[in-house]
C-alpha cells in the first residue's frame, strides 16, 4: 500500500524515527517512550539501518514488535551500503514476510573513515536504484525517500540535487521526508523548487528538537543543518542548566512546527532519539489539524 495514502485532503501524516539501541536495557527503555508517544497516534514508526547493515537483524526486530505491541504500521530503512542486489532482496523478502508496511530507501554514507560512497561489487550505486527495485520487485512496500532543503552535502549543486530526487521520485517514491533543518525558510524553498521541477509526492518535513547545545551541534556539523544564531543562543546563555536549554529548545521547536504546520505541510516525521518528552512537549504545544488528533 502507498504510503502517501497517509498525507492528503482531511488527512495529517504523524511519524516518529527509532534507532537500534545497542544494550537489551537500552531497548527496554525505547519502548517505554514510544508506549508515551503512541497517545499522539501516529500513522506509522520508522526504524534506521546501520552502517553496512550492521543492524539488519536488529532494526526488522524492533519494527514488528512495536507493530506487535501497538498496532501502528511500521517503516524499515534500507541503504544500499555494504549489500549487493541479492543481499537487499533477501532483507525486503523477510521485511514482507514479517509484515513490515513501508521502507525508507536511502543511498546510505559512506563507511567511517571514507568520502565518496563506492557500492559493492554487486550493489547499488544511488538511492533511485534501491526504490526502482523496491518498486518492481515489492510492490506492496510503500516507499518513503529523503529530501534535503539545504542540499545533500555530496551534491555538486542545488539544481543537480533536486534533480536526483526526481529521479527517486519517479521510480516509485511515494513520499519524501526531509532531513532536519531549523529554518522554516529554508524548507519552503525547497518545497517550491520541488514543485516547479515536477515533483508532486507530499514532502514532509523531518524535525528534531534541540534540547542540549553540544549534541545539536555535533549532529549538524554532520548533515549540514544550519543552527540559527537566535537558537544558538538561547541554548548557550543556559549551557549550565539543563532544564532552561529544554525550555529554550522546546519553545524554539514548538514555533517552528506551527509555522510550518500553518504552512500547509502533510504531516510531521520527528526524529525522537529513542525519547518522549521533547516531541510530547513540541505535540502538546502545537494546534494540529483536526484529522491528526
Amino acid at each position: 500500500m502507498s504510503i502517501s495514502h497517509t498525507y492528503g485532503p482531511g488527512k495529517f501524516g504523524l511519524s516518529f524515527e527509532l534507532f537500534p539501541p545497542k544494550t537489551p536495557a537500552g531497548e527496554q527503555e525505547m519502548f517505554r517512550h514510544l508506549e508515551h508517544l503512541m497517545a499522539f497516534r501516529p500513522s506509522y514508526v520508522t526504524c534506521t539501518y546501520g552502517a553496512g547493515g550492521s543492524t539488519r537483524d536488529k532494526t526488522l526486530d524492533i519494527v514488528t514488535q512495536a507493530r506487535r505491541r501497538f498496532g501502528v504500521p511500521v517503516a524499515s530503512h534500507l541503504t544500499c551500503v555494504g549489500s549487493t542486489v541479492d543481499e537487499l532482496r533477501a532483507y525486503l523478502a523477510e521485511a514482507a514476510e514479517r509484515g513490515v508496511d513501508h521502507i525508507v530507501a536511502l543511498r546510505g554514507d559512506p563507511p567511517r573513515g571514507e568520502t565518496n560512497f563506492r557500492p559493492v561489487e554487486g550493489g547499488l550505486r544511488y538511492a533511485s536504484e534501491l526504490v526502482d527495485l523496491v518498486r518492481r520487485e515489492f510492490g506492496q512496500f510503500g516507499i518513503a525517500v529523503a529530501g534535503y532543503p539545504e542540499t545533500h552535502q555530496e551534491a555538486v549543486s542545488p539544481q543537480a540535487d533536486l534533480e536526483n530526487l526526481r529521479r527517486k521520485v519517479e521510480a516509485g517514491g511515494d513520499i519524501v521526508i526531509t532531513q532536519l533543518f531549523y529554518v522554516n525558510d529554508d524548507f519552503f524553498r525547497f518545497r517550491e523548487r520541488c514543485w516547479q521541477l515536477g515533483i508532486r509526492a507530499p514532502i514532509v518535513p523531518g524535525i528534531l528538537p534541540v534540547t542540549n547545545l553540544a549534541q545539536i551541534q555535533r549532529i549538524t556539523s554532520m548533515c549540514g543543518a544550519h543552527l540559527p544564531a537566535q537558537l544558538s543562543k538561547a541554548l548557550s546563555a543556559a549551557e549550565d542548566d539543563a532544564d532552561r536549554q529544554f525550555e529554550a529548545g522546546i519553545a524554539f521547536a514548538t514555533g517552528q512546527v506551527q509555522e510550518l504546520v500553518d504552512a500547509g505541510i502533510p504531516g510531521l516525521h520527528f526524529y525522537v532519539l529513542n525519547k518522549s518528552p521533547a516531541t510530547t512537549a513540541v505535540l502538546r504545544g502545537v494546534r494540529l489539524p483536526a484529522a491528526s488528533a
